[in-house]
């Protein structure tokens, strides 16, 4: 019996992934909006009352690929981050600066490989769409390892708060309250507002708004992401 269920789940993990597949090419060539369970069955050569049984529904498929979306580009930012530390060494000062910048510069890496996987989680919404609750970790990855560096930064005593409006404050302390950061509310606005700048800069690039208007795109990036930084209230290394 174990054998016959390990075959089962090998072949229902197969054919799950080739739904997905053909999905992601559904998306290359129409767009979210236009994903059609019935389209990818025909392709398939599957009925889609068989495809059923894998996603009951259009919203369940979009939200797998979502969810894998949002862990294939985390995946790139924390990998981005350990490869940092492992070549960090203990005579020298941490380099938070450039260990915020390497996350950074796997996320756009990873956003310029997938820019359709990136427009389904950092595009337009999908019409009729509404993410459900199981999306939010993945799609927290990026920003947590950008809030580690910040939190390693803070307590070793190499992060300058910056200057935080009277307006803001409540709503930054509402922040750090809410979600426990073992920051002050200045560094969390200010991380919330570099977190927004980061995917703005390569939405520009992955949807084309940099087209004949910047060339040096690795340059623009890498300068703009170190000053991200430097506006969270981290210093260079030094």
């Amino acid at each position: 019996m174990t054998t016959i269920r390990g075959a089962r789940e090998r072949a229902r993990t197969e054919v799950t992934a080739a739904i997905k597949d053909e999905a992601r090419r559904q998306l290359a060539a129409e767009g979210a909006a236009r994903l059609s369970l019935r389209a990818v069955a025909r392709e398939l050569g599957m009925v889609s009352s068989a495809l059923y049984r894998y996603f009951p529904s259009r919203d369940d498929l979009l939200t797998a690929l979502i969810v894998d979306a949002y862990d294939a580009v985390g995946s790139a930012a924390e990998g981005a981050l350990a490869a940092g530390d492992l070549v960090a060494s203990a005579a020298e000062p941490v380099d938070h600066v450039g260990r915020w910048t390497a996350v950074c510069a796997a996320v756009r890496a990873w956003a310029l490989a997938h820019p359709h996987e990136y427009a389904l989680i950092y595009g337009s919404p999908v019409p009729g769409y509404s993410a459900p609750q199981l999306t939010v970790a993945p799609a927290s990855r990026v920003a947590l390892a950008l809030i580690s560096i910040a939190e390693d930064a803070h307590r070793a005593g190499d992060i300058t708060p910056p200057a935080l409006s009277d307006e803001l404050r409540p709503e930054a302390e509402r922040l750090t309250a809410q979600f426990g950061f073992g920051l002050p509310p200045e560094v969390v606005a200010a991380l919330v507002a570099s977190w927004a700048q980061l995917f703005g800069l390569i939405s520009f690039e992955v949807f084309g708004q940099f087209n004949k208007l910047v060339e040096a795109r690795d340059e623009l990036f890498a300068q703009a992401t170190r000053r991200l930084a430097h506006d969270v209230g981290m210093r260079d290394a030094g």
